[in-house]
């Protein structure tokens, strides 16, 4: 399985730039890729796991903006169609199980 968090916070104010940045290092420490700027991904070994990374996310929540969290399988992960520019990249592939150890 995979969880996305996409956000849109508040960047205004000095104090609300200091919530996103943490917010979005906090995502990267836990192991989540940058998909784009607001959009960050990670694979998760079972519905368990994945539930954890759901209640620690919402625990980070900061105070404003929105925040919104996506799972799908790795089926689903290798449909997804990536473009830079007019480029079509290659298909993602779902890591094998070992790979993520």
């Amino acid at each position: 399985m995979w969880l996305m968090v996409m956000f849109d916070l508040p960047v205004v104010e000095q104090d609300d730039r200091k919530a996103a940045t943490a917010f979005r290092n906090t995502l990267l420490d836990m192991g989540f890729e940058m998909a784009q700027y607001s959009v960050y991904m990670r694979f998760c070994a079972g519905q368990a796991r994945l539930e954890t990374y759901r209640r620690r996310i919402e625990q980070l929540l900061p105070g404003g903006g929105k925040v919104k969290m996506i799972t799908f399988t790795d089926k689903q992960y290798e449909h997804i169609t990536s473009f830079t520019g007019r480029a079509k990249l290659a298909p993602g592939k779902a890591p094998n199980q070992y790979d993520l150890f």
